[in-house]
C-alpha cells in the first residue's frame, strides 16, 4: 500500500507544471506595486499505446456482440420457420 501512494505522488509530481508571474506597475507618483502570482496545473499523462490497445479491445468486443446478435437472430429465424 506505501508503494502504491509512493508510485501515484511521483506520478503526480511528474506531471505537475509550475508557472510563476510578475507584474509590477508604477503610478504617477512613483509608488510601486509588485503582484506574484503562482499557477500550478497538474496535466495527465496519456498513454498513447494503453489508448491504442483500449480502442482495439472495444472494436473487439463490438465485433463480437454483432457476430452473437447475427447469430442468435438466425437461430431464432430457423426455430420459427420451423
Amino acid at each position: 500500500m506505501r508503494m502504491t501512494i509512493a508510485v501515484a505522488t511521483l506520478v503526480l509530481l511528474a506531471a505537475c507544471n509550475q508557472r510563476t508571474e510578475t507584474t509590477t506597475v508604477t503610478d504617477s507618483t512613483g509608488t510601486t506595486e509588485t503582484k506574484t502570482t503562482t499557477i500550478t496545473t497538474t496535466l495527465p499523462k496519456i498513454d498513447t499505446t494503453a489508448a491504442a490497445e483500449a480502442k482495439q479491445d472495444v472494436k473487439d468486443a463490438v465485433h463480437d456482440a454483432a457476430r452473437a446478435t447475427e447469430k442468435a437472430a438466425k437461430k431464432v429465424e430457423q426455430k420459427t420457420k420451423h
